[in-house]
């Protein structure tokens, strides 16, 4: 059976989601007195956010007397691998060499990083 893959989601929406994945459930005013100065989000942006992330079906909301709780209906992991792999396709063709090459080209890799990436190629069986 074929993983469902995570719905796309903004950068603003990324923001309300790693929110949550910190701590849910949560209400939209909390969410917005945590995001809001940084951010510079009134509620109003925070609800619209939400109501976004609801019709993608990546929060689900439950009432709490007048307010609804929210939380999330995609876990983390699960979208950060597929914002991984959607990038990698979208900008290096799904190869991943060169991805590395042009990680590699504006940021110096450290030592930890090298070994890393050997360890990470012997335990795919290719070192």
């Amino acid at each position: 059976m074929d993983k469902i893959p995570s719905p796309a989601i903004s950068d603003a929406e990324a923001q309300v989601m790693r929110q949550l994945w910190q701590r849910a459930p949560q209400a939209a005013d909390e969410i917005a007195t945590a995001l809001g100065p940084q951010h510079g989000w009134a509620l109003a942006t925070v609800k619209t956010l939400l109501n976004r992330l609801l019709k993608k079906g990546a929060v689900t909301a439950e009432r709490d007397g007048r307010r609804f709780l929210y939380t999330p209906a995609v876990p983390e992991d699960a979208w950060v691998a597929d914002t991984g792999l959607s990038l990698i396709d979208r900008l290096f063709g799904g190869r991943l060499a060169p991805l590395v090459a042009q990680f590699a080209s504006e940021r110096r890799l450290d030592a930890e990083d090298i070994e890393a990436l050997k360890a990470l190629l012997k335990e795919q069986g290719h070192a």
